[in-house]
């Protein structure tokens, strides 16, 4: 976070020392009037298990209700270690003052209490907190009769931005006034030297307040807005209604917010319009078919419209579709470009080239995240994939992007696994990928739903991120300061040192006596000496800054390319796990079958045995019925002669047998 910049346990020693807890846990005034009851004997309580160990003395007596409390206190941490003491102690004293290391160095001058009991053979040691090796500087503290006074708002508040001294390095800025709440998913913008956050979620709860960073004495302050009702009677205001997801645009001296989820969507887009003078929100009127509300997308400023893609619905359902709001007549139009649009996708990143093209870079799906390029020619309507150069940027969702120039930067998003820690740039001239800084560990700048805004102090381009969700939300606000000036204010400078340089030395010239003019020439002869030898060193310094960053641009894509192997080496070992697991599905499927077909062979057989059975039957019968066919046969020839010769017998006179009759 912002404010760390002492480790454990010199940070305690600080805290403590800050807070006004003296040797036994004695308590000074200023504890006492800085903090509640209830927070100082908290304090008190984990100050004691810290520094002494768990409570082993005797219960005060009834009559002293103070020690008492506190003895009570102390007595209901147990066995707490040390260590946890020591961390609950600084968490609690951040949530109560938040700016509390920002003032640390009236300890530092002059301490309130002596903590020698805690470490005996040295001071704590109070060190300016760093990023990355870079110092960031502290209030400075002179010694008036032996009192501290500090002078931040003269040397430190005013510097604003410039306190920063590393280029090219994400800092964490030193921020007073009472920080907003943690979150992600919300909007933010530059308007008057502010960088005004409105919305958000936070622990699932959508937020509607509305605070404002003085980007000049970095100071957070809340904004009480109000929502203009949509009758004629203006004294009649009501509440904001909370969102998050939606996009926040500065349009002259006021600032849209556009669409955005809610808890009760309704069936388009909303567009609100917030007015720094008068602190109020309004709802703006608009005409033609208004887009299906969402959250997620993408809105560009392009000229005097407005180019929103895609997103995600109410409903959950993905959206690739392109519409524009033409911000002088606030209407919508309906757009049907040529070509193959992104697929459709949510929480991606969006920027205007040369006010005719937009670039759509990355976000995600249900299921997975992009890394794709795409490009709309808003003259021609028509989409294109074009070829990149460079390193190839790994896919996310959640990124923030900001525009310089034909610069591009993108930071922060996550991966479904992590967050990406590199920081990138787009050169949207020529379409290369490069990396201007990479942060290590789980900070916020490796964040899902985080802002990134542009402000320009002094004359050097600063990118300024707020909040986001990395497994915690955040609300630190982190700074990266550019390498190189701004082209414009730069060159006006030179042009105006140089017109007026010529405009002063060429009356000389002409009205001058010879020797005069020969003083001026040697004048001029030892400045040219002068010069070419800054030229060299500053060609030298510019050749070693280069041999430099082109080092680290190599480590980088080394790293970024070792990451890219590790990913895929991922992937191999899920594809494997898959089909692994597939394999054995088939193998179980291949048992079950074969199991099918002995049990058919089996029926096979045992019908086979039946139909065998069933031709001996046959035969049997067919023996059978031959027999009795025969049999038949011989019982009808029988009685065929048995009739005839009874015949014949009668026709010859022959009587016939008694013993047949």
């Amino acid at each position: 976070m912002a404010s760390s910049g002492l480790a454990y346990p010199d940070r305690f020693y600080a805290a403590a020392a800050y807070a006004g807890f003296g040797p036994g846990g004695a308590t000074s005034s200023a504890a006492i009037s800085r903090f509640q009851n209830d927070v100082a004997l908290l304090l008190y309580g984990l100050h004691q298990q810290a520094t002494v160990g768990p409570c082993n003395v005797p219960k005060p007596r009834a009559w002293n209700p103070v020690e008492q409390s506190k003895w009570t206190s102390w007595h209901g941490l147990g066995s707490m270690p040390s260590a946890e003491a020591m961390r609950l102690f600084v968490k609690i004293l951040e949530e109560e003052d938040p700016g509390w290391y920002s003032r640390i160095s009236e300890f530092n001058s002059e301490p309130v209490v002596d903590i020698q009991m805690h470490k005996p053979k040295e001071e704590p040691q109070i060190v300016p907190a760093s990023t990355n090796g870079t110092s960031i500087s502290e209030p400075k503290i002179i010694s008036e009769n032996g009192s501290s006074v500090e002078t931040q708002d003269k040397d430190v508040i005013l510097e604003g931005l410039s306190t920063v001294s590393s280029h090219d390095e994400w800092t964490p800025l030193s921020i007073s006034g009472h920080r907003p709440k943690p979150r992600y998913e919300h909007g933010a913008t530059v308007l008057q030297d502010k960088m005004y956050v409105f919305g958000g979620n936070h622990n699932g709860r959508y937020l509607s307040d509305l605070q404002a960073l003085d980007l000049k004495s970095l100071t957070w302050s809340k904004i009480d807005a109000k929502l203009q009702a949509e009758s004629s009677d203006s004294a009649k205001t009501s509440q904001i209604a909370p969102c998050a997801g939606h996009s926040l645009i500065t349009w002259g001296n006021k600032f849209f917010s556009i669409a955005g989820h809610t808890k009760d969507p309704s069936e388009g887009i909303t567009v609100k319009e917030f007015d720094p003078h008068t602190c109020t929100w309004s709802i703006v009127r608009t005409y033609g078919k208004s887009p299906v509300s969402r959250g997620g997308q993408t809105v560009t400023l392009v000229g005097t419209t407005l180019v929103l893609f895609g997103g995600e619905d109410a409903k959950r359902c993905l959206l690739n579709d392109l519409h524009i709001l033409d911000i002088e007549t606030m209407t919508w139009d309906d757009v049907d470009a040529i070509g193959t649009p992104p697929s459709p996708r949510s929480d991606h990143a969006a920027a205007c080239h040369a006010d005719r093209y937009l670039l759509i870079f990355g976000g995600g799906s249900h299921a997975t995240c992009f890394n794709d390029l795409h490009v709309l020619d808003l003259q021609t309507m028509e989409w294109s994939r074009p070829k990149q150069q460079g390193l190839t940027p790994s896919p996310r969702a959640g990124h923030a992007g900001a525009t310089i120039g034909e610069n591009w930067y993108i930071v922060g998003g996550g991966n479904n696994k992590s967050g990406v820690s590199e920081t990138l740039v787009l050169n949207m001239s020529t379409l290369t990928w490069s990396v201007v800084s990479t942060v290590e560990g789980r900070v916020p700048l490796a964040s899902e739903g985080m802002t990134l805004v542009h402000s320009n102090y002094n004359g050097f381009d600063y990118l300024i991120s707020f909040g986001g969700y990395n497994g915690r939300y955040s609300n630190e606000v982190y700074t990266l300061k550019l390498s190189l000036k701004s082209d414009s204010k730069s060159t006006a400078k030179e042009e105006t040192v140089s017109d007026t340089t010529s405009r002063v030395v060429e009356p000389d010239v002409e009205t001058s006596q010879d020797g005069k003019i020969r003083e001026i020439a040697m004048d001029s002869a030892d400045s040219d000496m002068k010069n070419s030898s800054d030229e060299a060193s500053e060609q030298l310094l510019a050749a070693l800054k280069a041999e430099k960053e082109e080092l680290e641009a190599s480590l980088n894509r080394e790293q970024l390319q070792t990451v890219q192997l590790k990913e895929e080496i991922a992937h191999a070992e899920n594809r494997n796990v898959e089909l692994t697991k597939e394999l054995q599905a088939v193998r179980g499927q291949l048992a079950a079958e074969q199991s099918r077909c002995f049990k058919l062979e089996v029926d096979v057989a045992e019908l086979r045995q039946k139909l065998q059975s069933m031709d001996a039957l046959e035969k049997e019968v067919e023996l059978l019925r031959r027999q009795r066919a025969a049999s038949e046969q011989a019982a009808l020839d029988a009685k065929q002669r048995q009739s005839s010769g009874g015949m014949w017998g009668w026709l010859v006179g022959t009587p016939p047998d008694k013993s047949e009759s």
